[in-house]
């Protein structure tokens, strides 16, 4: 068994993140620190509450939700800035995916935090797609970009995420699906149980057997 961690770690590299020393060794006998996170900072989970699909928050979700015994890796790891990903881009995958199965886009994307690009010109989910996901019942969809659609598309981003929330899970902002050797994995995605949440931070593991 190989364990590989998708989560990208909590740095100031994260929009939405900043730490402040809370006690010190010193002065207080421990160190602890007082996190400020935004809710869809970092890699993180969206419940269908972030766009008004329902009132359905994080919290909600069963245990048994996190877990997707089969998540195929979509490889595209040579998209260009802006890449549209439509049901094409499945190629063999869609041959052998069965509804209930997940998807993780591999795009290399983590690799540009900390640019423009990260955010601005990331690859997105298309509306056929995202129907594609909804009609074959995908369990997880994971993206490495902070989103699935473009933050600055507003028009769009509603539209994708509408389309998704509440019948499929998404994950954002994840990272090193590069180091996955194998064609599908079990995949681990658990969010903070944040009662009411919108969404929340999500450690993520794939596991290759």
């Amino acid at each position: 068994m190989k364990i590989i961690d998708l989560t990208l770690p909590y740095s100031e590299a994260i929009a939405g993140y900043s730490s402040a020393p809370a006690k010190t060794l010193e002065r207080d006998g421990w160190n602890a620190s007082t996190l400020q996170i935004y809710s869809h900072a970092g890699t993180h989970m969206d419940a269908p509450l972030h766009f008004g699909v329902s009132d359905f928050s994080i919290d909600q979700f069963a245990a048994e939700d996190f877990v997707a015994e089969r998540a195929w890796i979509v490889d595209l790891s040579d998209c260009v800035e802006g890449y549209l990903i439509t049901v094409e881009d499945l190629t063999e995958v869609a041959s052998h995916f069965q509804r209930g199965d997940s998807l993780l886009f591999k795009t290399n994307w983590y690799k540009k935090l900390g640019t423009e690009a990260y955010r601005n010109a990331l690859p997105r989910i298309s509306e056929e797609l995202a129907v594609w996901c909804v009609e074959n019942q995908v369990k997880i969809l994971g993206v490495e970009p902070p989103s699935v659609a473009d933050v600055n598309d507003m028009e769009e981003v509603t539209l994708i995420h509408k389309i998704l929330l509440g019948k499929v899970i998404i994950v954002e902002g994840l990272c090193r699906l590069d180091e996955i050797t194998q064609p599908s994995v079990k995949l681990i995605a658990l969010p903070l149980k944040i009662k009411g949440g919108d969404g929340a931070p999500c450690r993520v593991i794939a596991i290759e057997e």
